[in-house]
């Protein structure tokens, strides 16, 4: 790893998850996020699969990505911190930590600046289940476009569940 050549490629569409953040009567919002095997996955496309480590210290609440420097010789490390998930809770700490770590390295860093996406009602199935709203569609990134730059500039999802385009952001310029 020399600094200057260090690049990590933008995630592909099919390595971006869609997940529901908040559900109203008329609609949802959707976050993009990654999963720790897409990281795994770039580390290993990016230096090698004997070239990165991971580490987990403070029963799993921090994690240690190194990734090995010939130029240096040495390990050089970056550093996050998790937080559980609702459903298992250590192993959901272990993949937060782990994932923010990577984002220290720039994997995934883009979708930070992801728009607003917010899906209509009548794209999606919205349920009230004792006053509360919920919906079971499965969303996923049917494409996306980034700036020179960086920054997503366009992006479309995909209602698995009805099969249906239910999100578009053009490029600018784009027609």
């Amino acid at each position: 790893m020399e600094d200057k050549k260090f690049e990590v490629r933008k995630l592909r569409a099919d390595e971006i998850e869609c997940r529901i953040g908040q559900i109203k009567e008329n609609g949802l919002t959707l976050l993009l996020y990654k999963d720790a095997r897409c990281d795994m996955n770039i580390l290993d496309e990016m230096v090698g699969p004997m070239n990165w480590k991971r580490e987990h210290t403070r029963d799993n609440k921090n994690c240690i990505v190194s990734i090995w420097d010939e130029s240096k010789a040495q390990w050089v490390s970056k550093e996050d911190t998790g937080t559980g998930s609702n459903t298992e809770a250590e192993k959901g700490l272990a993949s937060d930590s782990f994932k923010r770590a990577c984002v220290n390295w720039g994997i995934g860093r883009e979708l930070y600046t992801a728009p607003f996406i917010w899906i209509k009602a009548e794209d999606c199935k919205i349920s009230n289940f004792g006053g509360k709203q919920r919906c079971y569609d499965k969303f996923s990134v049917e494409k996306i476009t980034y700036t020179e730059s960086g920054d997503i500039d366009g992006l479309s999802i995909i209602n698995d569940t009805t099969h249906k385009r239910v999100f578009v952001q053009k490029p600018k310029g784009a027609q």
